[in-house]
């Protein structure tokens, strides 16, 4: 279900929106929050819930990794985008899980007229490293629909 209100979408969004995700910003078109739920510290994998206001999306990048490793996303509230390199952009919406393999080249974020939230899954590996790529073009982001 799209949500552009963000009051609606706060009572919707269980795993709470957190904060402004200052630390990854350069790598982000748009606003995102970004709330840890457990303490990378302590847990086995990190997760946390990534929310999108309307239009933000993250740029393009890669999940290396020698062996495993990778990550998955967890659909919570409102609606959004994931796309990988050389394929058509599924539409994300509350329940889906989309599991992403090492080395695969992708972006995910909103839809232009909703908030949006996934829980991000960082699968354990060996030698894993994240590679920041290019923005997701205004012009290839609005074709979605």
């Amino acid at each position: 279900m799209k949500i552009a209100d963000k009051g609606e979408f706060d009572k919707r969004n269980v795993f709470g929106t957190g904060q402004l995700n200052t630390g990854f910003a350069e790598y982000f078109t748009g606003n995102s929050y970004l709330n840890p739920l457990v303490n990378p510290n302590d847990a086995a994998m990190f997760l946390a819930n990534v929310t999108f206001e309307p239009g933000c999306r993250n740029n393009w990048h890669i999940h290396h990794s020698v062996k495993g490793g990778g990550q998955m996303l967890v659909c919570v509230a409102g609606e959004g985008w994931y796309q990988e390199e050389g394929k058509d952009a599924v539409s994300l919406t509350p329940g889906m899980v989309i599991d992403i393999p090492p080395e695969v080249k992708h972006w995910h974020g909103a839809k232009a007229d909703s908030w949006f939230s996934h829980i991000a899954i960082e699968v354990p590996g060996e030698g894993c490293e994240n590679q920041w790529c290019e923005p997701v073009s205004d012009e290839d982001y609005s074709r979605l629909k």
